[in-house]
């Protein structure tokens, strides 16, 4: 039996093991319509200056994007939101990549000198912090 005929089978409350109901269910809960892990109400919220200490971590980054890049002849043809100071020594950056770019619009445009927060996991690249966004949902601005 596969895991698709167990959830199925758990659904209609047929499951011949135990628990199997309610994984499925949990599953069901944990997971959105793209199968990504559903946004935590519980995450914290820190300044775009403070996201250096939090790498590592699933937090929601708040900041001004100070400049905005689109680089469609760089490798990936990536977006750059740069947070607090701009190019070259952001406080905190965040990166879209040409395969998720079309759900953003031109957010190198929309996002210029606005205040925005990004949910993610806090990476680094060369020393500066960062968050990769792959679904607009991640983003929201005041």
């Amino acid at each position: 039996m596969t895991f698709i005929e167990s959830t199925s089978e758990a659904r209609r409350g047929r499951s011949r093991r135990p628990g199997l109901a309610a994984t499925a269910l949990l599953c069901g809960l944990l997971l959105d319509a793209h199968g990504a892990v559903a946004d935590a109400p519980d995450v914290p919220t820190i300044a775009a200056t403070d996201a250096q200490a939090h790498v590592g971590e699933r937090v929601r980054v708040c900041g001004v994007v100070a400049s905005a890049r689109y680089a469609p002849k760089s490798r990936g043809k990536p977006t750059f939101l740069n947070l607090e100071r701009p190019y070259p020594k952001p406080a905190f950056t965040i990166v879209i990549w040409q395969e998720n770019r079309e759900a953003f619009g031109k957010p190198e445009v929309v996002y210029l000198h606005q205040r925005v927060c990004v949910t993610g996991t806090v990476k680094t690249y060369r020393g500066s912090p960062e968050i990769v966004a792959t679904e607009p949902r991640q983003l929201s601005s005041d």
